[in-house]
């Protein structure tokens, strides 16, 4: 049965252990936090009697006495948003094998709440792992130099960083839409500040050109399911007849909408998604998409934090990891509708 100290109802201190065991706090504290320095008789008393009263180190004191904290903090922009189940549960798995505690925080797509979230940070984690910021490259930067940080979906020199490349999975898509008769294609765009938006239009500008067909940028759009009202109204407005949007959300709100306007998915308009979320595949019609190894793409950035944090470890460090990208054809792409 575990032990109150000293007959109450509080958990133990140090002090507790050292008048059980009749020596200095100092020494039950050096014996608990660095053995080595302390008589191995002597500390073989103290662990037992840690033991014996359930003694468990606080975390605060632990964190000023060693320098570490033990957690590490993963930032995502909208814990909403189903492309972060799997990341999330890849950071966390990654980081519970290694014996820390994973801090999660929704920074709400907004780079305010991005930055200020990263400096409370530094005093309670170890490192930072950062998806699809919202900071310049330059504040970026600058958090970089204050504490360990990985970045997922942000690519910036002189940041580690694990990135999706979506960017050529948006050139297969295209190559499948061409090969279905379009010549007419706009990309829905997300967030200005979304990097990942901005290589993926870079990424199809280019292979339009390459391939001489039509490619247009409609939005910015922000990445939820309500945006896809708006994106399918601009996609029918500006006449063309098939859509690569941003991400799956806006993708399946422009599926709904355009359902409601009575129009026809893939007959009259095709519709490719991104990230191929959970009910990519139950939408009406089921939603072709560029999908990615997103649990692992958050394991991997655990294993680049943890060498930064454990240089001596050993397993090298990487600077950068690029995770591969494949469309998936399911059934909201078709033939493109014939001229009348």
């Amino acid at each position: 049965m575990a032990m109150q100290a000293a007959g109450t109802d509080r958990p133990a201190t140090i002090h507790d252990i050292a008048a059980m065991c009749g020596v200095a706090a100092s020494t039950v504290s050096r014996a608990l936090s660095t053995p080595d320095r302390v008589n191995i008789r002597t500390r073989a008393r103290i662990e037992a009697a840690a033991a014996q009263l359930s003694y468990t180190p606080n975390s605060q004191a632990k964190a000023l006495s060693s320098g570490r904290t033990g957690a590490v903090g993963v930032l995502v922009p909208d814990i909403t948003n189903p492309f972060y189940f799997d990341l999330i549960r890849g950071t966390q798995l990654q980081l519970k094998a290694a014996g820390y505690t994973q801090l999660l925080v929704d920074t709400e797509e907004s780079d305010e709440v991005e930055a200020s979230s990263m400096e409370q940070l530094r005093k309670s984690a170890d490192g930072i792992i950062v998806t699809a910021s919202r900071l310049s490259d330059e504040a970026l930067l600058a958090a970089a130099a204050k504490i360990p940080i990985v970045t997922i979906n942000r690519d910036v020199a002189g940041v580690p960083a694990v990135v999706i490349d979506t960017p050529s999975a948006t050139s297969q898509a295209l190559d499948h839409l061409i090969s279905l008769g379009h010549t007419h294609v706009a990309y829905m765009a997300g967030p200005l500040t979304s990097q990942s938006s901005t290589r993926r239009w870079t990424a199809l500008e280019a292979a339009a050109e390459e391939r001489g067909v039509d490619v247009r940028r409609l939005g910015p759009f922000a990445p939820k399911t309500q945006s896809g009202a708006a994106a399918a109204d601009a996609a029918v407005h500006s006449g063309v007849t098939a859509c690569i949007a941003f991400n799956d959300l806006i993708a399946i709100g422009m599926l709904q909408r355009l359902r409601e306007r009575g129009i026809r998915v893939p007959e009259d308009m095709s519709v490719v998604g991104c990230d191929d979320i959970f009910g990519a595949d139950f939408c009406n019609p089921p939603l072709t998409t560029m999908a990615s190894p997103i649990e692992q793409a958050g394991r991997v950035a655990v294993s680049m934090l943890l060498a930064q944090l454990n240089p001596l470890a050993g397993g090298g460090s990487r600077s950068r990891s690029l995770m591969p990208t494949h469309l998936t054809v399911r059934g909201s792409t078709g033939p493109a509708p014939a001229v009348s």
